[in-house]
């Protein structure tokens, strides 16, 4: 199943990774004898799902999540594969979703309100008397 981060981002099935291992936590005998706890990775160095510009500021957003390129999310808080996957897909949507965003105002003009505010106030290091 295709992950869709948003209307531009799409990550194919083929890209993700799987492993799943014993989860530790809740879940009484049941725990030990399967394999609940689910891993996800997905190689964004190289990903062709993204464009350079998305890949660039991933990889630099994202450095120190990274190994190799790779981010791994885990998940093993229910007590279902099932729904430790689904968790784990909600958790890498949302480190995608939030590395994605651009920062600041770079290149923005100010609004006129802010720059009439801006205007009448004192310039720095000279005093008001």
């Amino acid at each position: 199943m295709d992950l869709e981060v948003s209307r531009k981002l799409t990550i194919p099935a083929a890209e993700l990774g799987w492993r799943f291992s014993r989860s530790s936590g809740p879940g009484g005998q049941h725990v030990n004898t399967s394999d609940s706890r689910a891993e996800l990775t997905w190689d964004i160095a190289a990903s062709k799902a993204l464009s350079d510009e998305q890949r660039e500021r991933l990889l630099d957003k994202l450095s120190g999540r990274l190994v190799g390129g790779t981010l791994t999310v885990a998940s093993s808080e229910q007590r279902s594969q099932l729904r430790n996957r689904e968790n784990a897909l909600e958790k890498l949507r949302g480190i995608i979703t939030a590395a994605s965003r651009p920062t600041g105002r770079s290149g923005a003009r100010r609004s006129r309100a802010a720059a009439r505010s801006c205007a009448g106030s004192t310039p720095k290091g000279s005093a008001r008397r």
